[in-house]
């Protein structure tokens, strides 16, 4: 079965190059460039993966990362969150260390990151589940 991924970016030619590259190794990938929506979004199609940018235009990725982990229908979905911001890197570090259980599933990418980077802590993600 195809494994569904959502990608969430506010910068639209990175959310089209990640589709491009997520596609070509056989995952659906859906994406959504506003943040405000991606807890919604998330929370009907429950995806196997998320993929969140921390710097989102009209919302906090760090607050959909919270809605996220605090919902019990989509608390288990692995997330690979990213950012070039390095106070919001430390800081979402800070908190998986602090909060492993809330965290948990929750990996931190520093942009800028190597495509096959993301593409292995992907196939890691998806093929390994709880073995991370």
């Amino acid at each position: 079965m195809t494994k569904r991924i959502l990608v969430v970016d506010d910068r639209n030619e990175l959310l089209h190059l990640m589709r491009r590259v997520l596609e070509d190794e056989q995952y659906q990938v859906s994406i959504l460039q506003e943040g405000k929506d991606a807890f919604a979004t998330v929370k009907s199609m429950i995806p196997d993966l998320l993929i969140l940018d921390l710097k989102l235009g009209d919302m906090s990725g760090q607050e959909v990362l919270k809605q996220i982990k605090s919902d019990t229908t989509t608390a288990d979905i692995p997330v690979i969150v990213y950012t070039a911001a390095v106070l919001e890197a430390e800081e979402v570090s800070r908190s998986i260390e602090s909060q492993p259980k809330f965290y948990n599933d929750v990996h931190l990418l520093r942009k800028p990151f190597e495509l096959t980077a993301l593409l292995d802590k992907v196939e890691e993600l998806l093929e390994n589940p709880g073995h991370v």
